[in-house]
């Protein structure tokens, strides 16, 4: 794949209307009253919007949040199979399930933070929106419903796509600035582009020039940290690592498939009995390719999966019957130290062990901290790492932390980006 894009710097936009997708997929408190609860990914689309105003342009920004249903039957259907009362489902609970995914909320703070009003469409590319898009002047800023309130988003209708380009008019740009759903190919997130000349804002280009330089020239030698739970879920990042890497460090629960795979007993502990022979197979390709594949040597184990469990370090291989892991042992966490140490660059996706427990976050903590004191370039995969670095007070320590789990792991798979791939090349 081409990291070498357009940025909005590339065009003209002074006069002109860019449909700007963000990633607006904000967390919101339980309690529906409409309070977001981290407004991060909102302050990280301010650059791109700011400079798009103050180059003269009138924004339409549009963004997905959540997971509705779209369709009344269609929700009635999931919800039946989750096991509710048909007969409690009634089109007012739908319609409350949709008003919670509102992105009214979204347009307020955004307001807030740009100090400038955000007007907000009723709809997507109805009537309101098309009303308010054409009525848009430079220098103002229109948000469009959620996204997957629109049947057609997440099968990328080309009708919806057109429908939403359309929005910006003739002369219009359509600039990519959602990082975090750059790897599905939605009407917003791939289709405008074809109907409108397509660039990418500022922290699409970030993410393109570390984690798209990490792969194509990293300074060495270029240390690979891939934990969490699956190793069936890091297959891809894997095989591409090890075309690349110098060094890969295996953490988390996924380390137990690969020391069962070695003969060692694992306990309690997690287990993809059916990916121990691609385990195997990847510990030989590693010796082949001369690419270092560490393993933990000793193992933090519990008696229960509890924040207050009874703990014991063993041997890796050396679980006993009941008991599992949760972290990585002291013995490991040297190890994995040292070769963070001497790194030029790393990329981490995936904690070292249950963080989340105080008792089980000191693998983790320990590799946060050794990459904050390393003068490697440092690169957070999105998800678990992000909120992992983020909780342990280490983010300001990171060279870049990707604002994307499911994107940053496509990336490194080497995976083509369909919200990337659409926009035009340098």
């Amino acid at each position: 794949m081409n990291y070498n894009k357009k940025t909005v710097k590339d065009v003209e936009v002074a006069g002109r209307k860019v449909l700007l997708r963000c990633d607006f997929n904000v967390p919101m408190a339980k309690d529906g009253s409409g309070v977001i609860t981290d407004d991060k990914r909102v302050r990280a689309a301010l650059p791109t919007i700011q400079y798009l105003l103050d180059q003269g342009a009138a924004v339409i920004a549009c963004s997905h949040m959540g997971k509705p249903e779209p369709s009344f039957d269609k929700w009635v259907k999931k919800q039946t199979e989750k096991g509710k009362d048909p007969a409690s489902l009634t089109q007012e609970k739908w319609s409350k399930t949709l008003a919670e995914l509102s992105l009214k909320p979204v347009a307020a703070r955004l307001g807030e933070l740009l100090g400038r009003e955000v007007i907000m469409a009723a709809d997507v590319v109805g009537p309101d929106a098309q009303a308010k898009a054409a009525a848009l002047q430079p220098g103002q800023v229109l948000l469009l419903e959620n996204t997957r309130f629109e049947k057609g988003e997440t099968k990328n209708d080309p009708e919806l796509a057109k429908k939403m380009a359309g929005l910006a008019g003739e002369g219009g740009v359509y600039v990519s600035d959602a990082f975090g759903a750059v790897h599905r190919a939605h009407a917003s997130t791939a289709g405008a582009a074809q109907f409108l000349p397509a660039v990418s804002g500022f922290l699409i280009q970030k993410e393109l020039d570390f984690i798209g330089g990490a792969l194509a020239s990293p300074k060495r030698p270029l240390v690979a940290i891939l934990g969490g739970s699956k190793v069936s879920s890091k297959i891809g990042v894997i095989n591409n690592l090890l075309e690349i890497a110098d060094t890969i460090i295996i953490g988390g629960g996924m380390a137990y498939t690969f020391s069962a795979a070695q003969g060692g007993k694992v306990g309690d502990s997690l287990l993809e009995a059916d990916w121990m022979d691609y385990s195997k197979e990847m510990v030989q390709k590693a010796q082949d390719k001369g690419v270092k594949l560490l393993l933990p040597v000793d193992t933090v184990c519990a008696d229960q999966f509890a924040p207050d469990a009874k703990t014991q370090v063993v041997k890796s291989g050396e679980i006993p019957d009941g008991w599992q892991g949760l972290d990585i042992g002291p013995e490991t966490v040297k190890l994995y130290c040292q070769a963070v140490a001497g790194a030029g660059t790393v990329i981490w996706n995936g904690p070292m062990g249950v963080f989340e427990f105080p008792a089980f976050a000191v693998g983790t903590q320990a590799v946060a901290e050794a990459l904050s004191k390393t003068n490697a370039v440092t690169i957070i995969g999105g998800g678990d790492s992000a909120a992992a670095v983020q909780q342990l007070g280490y983010a300001d320590k990171m060279t870049h932390i990707s604002t994307g789990g499911g994107a940053s792991l496509e990336f490194m798979e080497g995976k083509e980006l369909p919200g990337v791939a659409c926009l035009l090349d340098q």
